[in-house]
């Protein structure tokens, strides 16, 4: 399902499908599989799609919103254009300051870019209720999966450069459903060295700050613009800024923990929801991610990779650390 690319001008940006476990085969689940075309939305805006038509089949088609349509989409940004134009220069200016020595990724070696591959595992969460906090941020996690990929990187031999990553930020309201349709994401971009990776902890400590020094100077916001601006803006303004990137070179890898599956969708189509779990694909450059999630009391973590850029005895490797 993953390899079969989706042309959006000729076909729906999303497929569902429904695979029923064979007859005769006792116990085991069904899966419900949504594909979509990226732009089309993001993973919890997936969520979103997902309870909008479970109410439909709950409620016999009734509308879940008595009447009037839920907003779908964001309403555009009501800042003048010269504001959010100065604004969006700076996600750029940021993006420099972030990268002054171009990232390496696995993805620069695999050429052509084979199929997408992807190793699933989940594991019952410990009990975090009285456990410290750090060690559930996206801080903690990614310091881990930094840890995995400088053990790849120094078998691979490739340089001791900074890493460079974006790491997702959804800002829809905390506690509401929001927008369904649409990248609602802003993004953060961490940097490390891979020989940072040795003191975890406190590598986890230094990636906090980073992200608390972004959201103080306005970066994240930056970002968010300039995301906008992207969707028209030519690439020769990118390359002016970034001109390693001709190359296609621009993260090392990929990571993102997409928090807890909604508790409005224990239940979907009528059937107890067991587990969920996202698996992107990556592009050809950094051809690899690593993506976390929880439902219930499993923890869900991701490898997706294009053939070539690791093994699967890397990808398990990946998973231990």
């Amino acid at each position: 399902e993953l390899d079969v690319s989706k042309d959006p001008k000729r076909e729906p940006p999303v497929r569902v499908l429904l695979l029923d476990p064979a007859p005769g085969a006792k116990g085991l689940p069904s899966f419900l599989v949504l594909t979509w075309y990226h732009p089309f939305t993001d993973a919890r805006g997936g969520q979103n799609l997902l309870a909008h038509l479970d109410h439909l089949d709950r409620h016999a088609g009734e509308s879940p919103w008595k009447g009037a349509p839920p907003a779908f989409v964001t309403p555009p940004d009501d800042r003048p254009f010269r504001v959010r134009a100065r604004i969006a220069g700076g996600s750029l200016k940021h993006l420099q300051s972030a990268s002054p020595e171009p990232p390496v990724s696995l993805g620069s070696k695999v050429i052509p870019p084979g199929r997408i591959r992807f190793r699933h595992e989940c594991f019952v969460a410990p009990d975090s209720s009285g456990g410290p906090r750090a060690t559930r941020e996206i801080t903690w996690r990614l310091a881990h999966v930094g840890r995995a990929m400088a053990e790849l990187w120094e078998r691979r031999g490739l340089p001791d450069v900074p890493f460079l990553l974006p790491i997702s930020i959804d800002v829809r309201p905390k506690g509401e459903m929001g927008a369904t349709i649409g990248n609602h994401l802003t993004f953060h971009f961490a940097r490390f060295l891979p020989a940072d990776t040795k003191d975890v902890p406190e590598l986890a400590r230094a990636l906090r700050r980073q992200m608390t020094d972004a959201i103080r100077d306005g970066q994240i916001d930056s970002a968010l613009v300039g995301l906008d601006f992207l969707h028209w803006r030519p690439r020769s303004m990118i390359l002016r800024v970034l001109p390693w990137t001709k190359g296609g070179e621009l993260f090392s890898f990929n990571c993102a923990d997409l928090a807890e599956w909604p508790s409005y969708l224990a239940q979907c189509f009528g059937r107890r929801v067991v587990n969920a779990y996202h698996v992107p694909v990556v592009p050809p450059r950094p051809a690899l991610g690593v993506f976390f999630n929880r439902c219930e009391n499993l923890d869900n973590i991701v490898v997706s990779w294009l053939e070539g850029a690791i093994t699967d005895t890397e990808a398990a490797r990946i998973i231990e650390v």
